[in-house]
This record gives structure tokens, sequence and C-alpha cells, in this order.
């Protein structure tokens, strides 16, 4: 099962780098720009995890292969930029999903893994998810997608406790595996297609109004009599 957990890994790597390659192409971004872009989404996070989580060194230190991964995905990406560059807008919070739903579960796993509490592994994999795409999006000048109104953090917690719970009652990997994947990919999928989004608490500022703002409109004929009143007011002074 560890190699189904591996395999799992790296098809997170490769669509979280292909998210952010669209990004960089719709940022106008050079190759490197598009490199940079792809490798931290795909181990920003993980890499972020393992620093909290005191492993040294970080995976894709031990293991390179993640790095080539990276490279093919940019790779592949700018030989079929056209292809790209044509999908629609729709698809890269699609791709995003998927990442966040595998990394979720990878950073859950490699947390209980290393004998962490279960709500330290909830953690652990919301930020394996969530951190590579909120760096990706600082470097693109966008606004994560974890501090807009849409559910996205929240799928992530949702999937964490699915797995960290099915761990804890001793259920086959594959049962936890598959049903956190449907939770975490379930809800992030509901909230982009019927614009699912939690409550929002902002201070409504209500600005003073002048005097001239807060006095009653005057009616036509009471124009005319302040008119009127100007006029001879005028005149005194003269």
């Amino acid at each position: 099962m560890s190699g189904v957990v591996y395999w799992l890994d790296m098809a997170g790597v490769i669509v979280f780098a292909l998210s952010g390659v669209m990004l960089a192409c719709r940022s106008r971004m050079d190759p490197i720009g598009m490199l940079v872009l792809a490798a931290v989404t795909s181990i920003g996070g993980g890499t972020l995890r393992d620093l909290v989580l005191g492993v040294k060194p970080v995976f894709w230190v031990t293991d390179p292969t993640y790095l080539w991964v990276i490279l093919a995905t940019v790779g592949v990406s700018l030989v079929g930029f056209h292809y790209i560059h044509r999908l629609s807008r729709g698809f890269l919070p699609i791709a995003d999903a998927f990442g966040l739903a595998l990394f979720t579960v990878i950073g859950a796993h490699k947390a209980l893994l290393l004998g962490t509490s279960g709500m330290v592994a909830v953690l652990m994999g919301m930020m394996t998810g969530v951190a590579g795409g909120m760096i990706r999006d600082v470097l693109a000048q966008r606004v994560p997608m974890v501090l807009r109104e849409e559910i996205y953090a929240t799928a992530a917690m949702a999937g964490g406790i699915v797995y960290v719970a099915l761990h804890a009652l001793e259920a086959p990997l594959t049962l936890a595996i598959a049903a956190s994947l449907s939770a975490t990919l379930g809800l992030r999928l509901a909230a982009i297609h019927w614009h699912l989004a939690l409550p929002v608490f902002a201070w409504v500022a209500v600005p003073a109004k002048t005097h001239d703002e807060a006095a009653p409109p005057l009616s036509t004929p009471q124009k005319a009599k302040e008119r009127v009143r100007m006029i001879r007011r005028e005149r005194k002074k003269h």
C-alpha cells in the first residue's frame, strides 16, 4: 500500500504542477516563471509540512524524482502550449480541486505515520493541500483561493477529518483514502458548481451625513423663497 500512496503523491505533483503552468500562461510568464509556479504549487505545501514536522531532509531532497516529474510536466506543457492555452477558465479550479484532494490525503497520512495526534494530522493534511496554491497565487499577484469566500480550506479539513477518523477506527487504508478523496473532492467541486461559500463577517461602515445631506430636500416654492432671501442679503451688504 505504500506504493499506492507514493503514486497518489506523484499524481498530486503532476496535477498541481499543471495548475501552476496554466496560471503562469494566463499571467504571461516566461518558461522560468512557469517552472517556478509549477514547483511551488506542487511541492510547496509538502515542504512546509516536513519543516513543521521536523522531517530532515524534506521529501524532495531525499527523492529527486519529484523534481524530475515537475520538469517533465513543464516540458510537456511547453510543447503543448497551444492546447493548454485553449482550455477553459473552469479547468484550473477543477485541476486544483484534484490536487487539493490528493495532497490532503498524503499530508494526513504522513503526519499519522510520524506519530502525531489526529488534530495535527488534519492540520498537516490541510497545509499540504493549501499552502502550495497560496504561494502560487501570491506570486501571480492573485488573492489566494483559501482567503476568498469559496469553500477551499474547509474541503481539505473535511477530507483530513474523514481520513483520520477512519484511521482511528482501523479501517482498511484503501477505504480511508477513497473516502477522504471523495469528501475533499466532492465538497470542493460542489462549491465550484453551485458557488457555495462560507458566510462573510465584516463591519459595515455607514458614512456620516453632512449638514446639507441631513437636511430634507427643498420643494420648488421653498427654493424660490430661499433664492429671494439670498438676493436681499446680497443687496443689504452692498
